[in-house]
């Protein structure tokens, strides 16, 4: 399953893969995850987001157990994010196939669409859409870097965007989420074990920097007489590290946008994005509100105007205690419970359902990069521990 899956949407400039929302990238491992339900003849259905399901036993039953992640990437992002968690729930359904498990209740494989937010700038598309976090309207009013509406998007793929909207029903039916995924850092690599268990998530969001200035010729203006919206940038950027160090916290400005995008011209227009995050939401609050209060009076000093825009945000995601216990215990004592920096769609999904995560160990703790890696016995060991997992939660009343 791994090596049908490498190919796709991968960047031969880069290493990395560009396999983004509702694009021919994701259609062909949205084909593979189609392909791979009916080899082992699952019912396989498309919700009404377009997230995809794989079921084993009745998918009208209630009490299912449901576990997968996602297949989508973010610009030249690695090969594991995502996809571990898919193929690993495949190869673990297989195993408890093998071990002749009797389940008591349905067990379904996911692939929730547009995880990462790639396109259109807003993450966990396809789950948020589910837990109704997103509603209808405001995902009609996504567009992608050239203008493209997501609605639009989902049509040309297939996918009849009128349907969107909160999935309550199907998620009443759902008892437990247990998402596998590589750990998004090094907390793993220092230890003997190679699975952990995952405590929590850090809020998070995404806000958008508009800097208006005035374009101008780069080579007759005076210092002086400019109005330059990229120096307000800059500033920002490193502001925005600073603060971040001060506060304990991440402040990440990795996406920008310049008009007219000349070299021999003033910028009038410098759009960036801070991805921000904190161990808990006060701190993640205080951080954000002194970034913006410095571009706000490094812009005034430029003869800038400065406009932000929250895009997204994720409260801090405590994961189900029970449930998170009676995985921990399933995998044996000393299994690491760990919290993460990292949005998923586990998290979303916690908000209407119990929910919980293993994290695979990864020895560089690099991620959203071509360098992402997992080796293959931690990945063999990710998959036995996903599988004694769902056959704890599958097999019991």
């Amino acid at each position: 399953m791994w090596s049908e899956l490498l190919p796709v949407g991968r960047y031969d400039a880069s290493g990395g893969y560009r396999r983004h929302a509702w694009t021919p990238a994701d259609a062909e491992c949205r084909a593979w995850f189609a392909e791979q339900a009916a080899a082992r003849g699952l019912a396989y259905e498309v919700d009404r987001n377009g997230n995809q399901w794989a079921w084993y036993g009745d998918p009208k039953g209630d009490g299912a157990i449901v576990t997968g992640s996602h297949l989508d990437s973010v610009p030249d992002g690695g090969a594991f994010d995502g996809p571990l968690g898919v193929v690993s729930s495949f190869a673990a359904l297989d195993a408890l196939q093998e071990r002749g498990f009797q389940p008591v209740r349905p067990l379904a494989v996911t692939n929730f669409v547009d995880e990462e937010g790639a396109r259109f700038g807003v993450a966990c598309v396809g789950s948020r859409l589910a837990a109704g976090v997103l509603t209808r309207d405001q995902a009609y009013d996504l567009r992608d870097a050239a203008g493209i509406r997501l609605p639009d998007a989902m049509e040309a793929a297939g996918q009849d965007p009128a349907l969107m909207g909160k999935d309550e029903e199907r998620l009443s039916r759902v008892a437990a989420y247990v998402e596998l995924h590589v750990e998004q850092g090094r907390f793993l690599a220092g230890t003997p074990h190679p699975v952990g268990v995952a405590s929590a998530i850090w809020p998070h969001g995404r806000w958008r920097f508009d800097f208006h200035g005035e374009a101008n010729h780069a080579g007759t203006t005076r210092l002086e007489d400019r109005r330059d919206p990229m120096l307000t940038y800059a500033n920002t950027v490193l502001s925005a590290r600073k603060k971040a160090r001060l506060h304990g916290a991440l402040a990440t400005f990795g996406r920008v946008s310049v008009e007219p995008n000349g070299t021999n011209a003033i910028a009038s227009l410098v759009r960036g994005w801070l991805d921000s995050r904190a161990a808990d939401e006060a701190t993640l609050t205080a951080l954000v509100q002194e970034i913006e209060t410095a571009a706000r009076e490094r812009a005034e000093r430029d003869g800038v105007r400065a406009d932000v825009v929250r895009e997204s945000y994720t409260p801090v995601v405590d994961f189900d205690a029970p449930l998170r216990d009676r995985l921990a215990a399933r995998l044996g004592a000393g299994t690491p419970v760990l919290p993460t920096g990292a949005g998923h769609d586990a998290g979303i999904l916690s908000a209407v359902i119990p929910t919980a995560m293993l994290f695979v160990r990864n020895p560089t703790g690099v991620s959203h990069s071509p360098s992402e890696y997992a080796g293959e016995a931690d990945c063999l060991a990710g998959t036995a521990a996903l599988a004694d997992v769902l056959e704890e939660l599958v097999c019991r009343p």
